[in-house]
């Protein structure tokens, strides 16, 4: 399960999604996330499952790769799911005790595990694409015009970097002390779900000291440089948008119109 975590990882190969600037696959991300929850109908989904299509293929990340980041949050789609199914008001199908299955909560159900599923491989494609040094200077420009009300933009995109940099660190670092721990007899499948939880205390203590210790050693490293924040702060690569770029916004803003467009016809 842990190994199925992919969010924060890079995938290294050349695309045209990977040589966007961050700032076209930033706004790209939040343009889909929109589409997604203005979507109403089976005609605005089909469009976002043709657009998603389209970026993955574009961007030559395996597509196996992308839905193995799906596995960890099952539960919660599986929960969202069952609620919209039995807690939707609408033409009864189903009755039996004090629930009911309505046509309406099945059509609610599949929108609702349609716009999770895409909304998590949607950021998670952005992630595989962005290496964090170019994510962190994508919203630190993109992000620059706060900088006139005092927020500190600079700060902000470095720990959101340092946060989905330390994802896959964090996975790796625990997958290693759960089969150490196993190997000392640890049992972390079997019992009720109480006793799994209880049994998870042996992994989460040493994880919570590691993330302590690595956070300390980042920390001190960047102290050591003498790192004091983003003001003066010169880039070796400074983000400079391409044609590339400007067809991209292109297509996004189609995209975007197209879907409220078939939102209003339908």
């Amino acid at each position: 399960m842990l190994r199925d975590i992919t969010l924060g990882q890079y995938y290294p190969v050349a695309s045209p999604v990977h040589r966007l600037d961050p700032r076209t696959k930033l706004m790209g991300t939040l343009v889909f996330l929109i589409s997604l929850f203005v979507s109403d109908g089976w005609p605005c989904y089909l469009l976002a499952t043709v657009f998603l299509a389209a970026c993955i293929k574009i961007s030559r990340v395996p597509i196996g790769f992308i839905f193995r980041g799906l596995k960890a949050v099952i539960f919660l789609l599986l929960f969202s799911v069952v609620f919209n199914i039995f807690l939707t008001d609408g033409d009864v199908l189903v009755r039996f005790w004090i629930f009911k299955i309505t046509k309406q909560g099945l059509i609610q159900a599949g929108y609702m595990a349609i716009r999770l599923i895409y909304l998590i491989m949607g950021s998670s494609l952005m992630t595989f694409t962005t290496t964090p040094t170019s994510l962190t200077d994508g919203l630190e420009r993109g992000l620059g015009f706060l900088k006139a009300v005092k927020v500190p933009v600079h700060e902000i995109a470095m720990m959101m970097s340092i946060a989905l940099r330390f994802i896959p660190i964090l996975t790796e670092e625990a997958d290693k002390i759960m089969k150490a721990q196993m190997a000392r007899g640890a049992d972390f499948e079997s019992g009720s779900l109480i006793k799994r939880a209880k049994s998870l205390i042996p992994l989460l203590v040493p994880l919570f000291i590691s993330a302590f210790r690595r956070a300390t050693d980042l920390a001190m490293a960047m102290e050591a440089r003498c790192y004091h924040g983003g003001e003066g702060r010169t880039k070796m690569f400074p983000l400079k948008y391409a044609g590339r770029d400007a067809a991209a916004y292109l297509i996004l803003a189609a995209y975007l119109g197209a879907v409220i467009a078939l939102k209003v016809i339908f």
